[in-house]
């Protein structure tokens, strides 16, 4: 049973490391690549990009709106399929209208993975009991993240931008593999669903709509340093070529970030969690803004990568408690509003880089975002029990 277990979690994990960590987030250090070799100016880029994020948003929508319960096992390999070879296609074509195509295909295929892969895999955990452990879980975009950033520098060395993709591709066709043979839902997983694992007092449902509007925030504030810092690192003096060290930190720091976030969210509460999460990353936008050197970038990339799949983790897994018997309604919602705000998030970016000729203005106001919701957050504090007092405690309490 527990190898059985260990599996279906790596599984989970390579599915994200696919469609997240390569297939979605890939782009960012791969576009001074292409700027470089293309002349690719910032204006193509940003609709790339746009285009990546409306296909996540459609994806996200999707995914959360259409009750296919039965069928979430096949609809994630086919979306895993679509990440694959939109991933190994960007690298065979030259044409911006195709790149869009292509990215809007990728970020579809991108969020149908991470609410299936969240629905099946959060659910199976909650059956045996161990929902902390979807830290681990979620771990695997800051895992992607970071393999991809130590392979890409090799990969365009020796085949330059287009062989770094379909390295990539064939990166992710290998992991893919383990993905169908260990990834895969059982009746017995959806039956059990109902049952939570979360220590404290989950909020009440109509409470869930503070979550939603601070995670729209959340996505529309983080997604300015996602999409802008190693571009803007890369123009600097500091790195000499070198910017892609900056988007490996996110990716080191990442890959333990979800475990940490889960652990603390049981001792402390996933609202309180959340909220410090939410702070902590608002001052690592904010930082390159007031202190702009080498050390600052690195250190807003960690404090980046430490916190924005450990705020998704604790979000989607609180949402899912919220709402047990619908999960991937739930994450489906959470996953769109946060679509909607990075679908906003570089355009007001973009604006007012143009208007002020620097992004100082931008982290400072994506920063703001973020730590708004970080506010909104704390009204749900009254619902946390403290979280030493367990389940039979309480019930032994009262029986006295």
């Amino acid at each position: 049973m527990k190898n059985q277990t260990c599996h279906f979690l790596i599984g989970g994990i390579f599915s994200l490391i696919i469609a997240m960590g390569i297939g979605r987030f890939a782009y960012t250090p791969i576009l001074p690549l292409m700027q470089k070799e293309l002349s690719l100016s910032n204006t193509a880029a940003g609709y790339i990009a746009t285009s990546n994020y409306a296909g996540y948003l459609l994806g996200a929508i999707l995914a959360g709106a259409i009750p296919f319960k039965k069928y979430r096992t096949i609809l994630l390999r086919i979306s895993l399929i679509i990440s694959i070879l939109t991933t190994a296609l960007m690298g065979l074509s030259y044409s911006n209208s195709l790149w869009n195509g292509l990215r809007f295909l990728s970020g579809f295929a991108s969020a149908f993975v991470l609410v299936l892969a969240s629905g099946i895999v959060l659910d199976k955990l909650s059956t045996i009991r161990k929902t902390s452990w979807s830290g681990m879980f979620y771990g695997g975009v800051g895992l992607g993240i970071f393999l991809s950033s130590l392979m890409i520098p090799s990969l365009n060395h020796l085949f330059r931008w287009e062989g770094t993709w379909l390295g990539l591709a064939v990166v992710s066709g290998i992991l893919a593999i383990f993905v169908w043979i260990w990834l895969d839902e059982t009746p017995n997983v959806v039956e059990k669903k109902n049952k939570r694992d979360i220590t404290g007092k989950v909020p009440p449902a109509k409470w869930l709509i503070w979550l939603i509007i601070a995670y729209g925030l959340e996505g529309l504030g983080y997604i300015v340093t996602g999409t802008f810092i190693v571009a803007i690192a890369e123009k600097t003096s500091y790195f000499h070529n070198g910017a892609t060290l900056v988007w490996m930190m996110v990716g080191l720091a990442a890959i333990p970030s979800c475990l940490i976030w889960s652990l603390l969210a049981k001792k402390w509460g996933f609202i309180k969690s959340l909220v410090l999460a939410m702070a902590l990353q608002s001052l690592g936008i904010a930082m390159p803004a007031f202190w702009m050197s080498k050390t600052s970038f690195v250190i807003s990339a960690l404090l980046f990568g430490a916190t924005f799949m450990g705020i998704t983790t604790l979000a989607t897994t609180l949402g899912r408690e919220m709402n047990p018997s619908d999960s991937n309604r739930t994450i489906g919602m959470l996953t769109a509003i946060y679509a909607i705000g990075q679908l906003i998030g570089p355009t007001l970016a973009g604006v007012l880089s143009s208007l002020t000729h620097d992004f100082n203005v931008a982290f400072i106001g994506a920063a703001s975002v973020v730590f708004f919701g970080a506010i909104l957050l704390s009204s749900g504090f009254h619902f946390e029990i403290t979280p030493n007092v367990q389940p039979s405690n309480i019930k032994k309490t009262e029986e006295n």
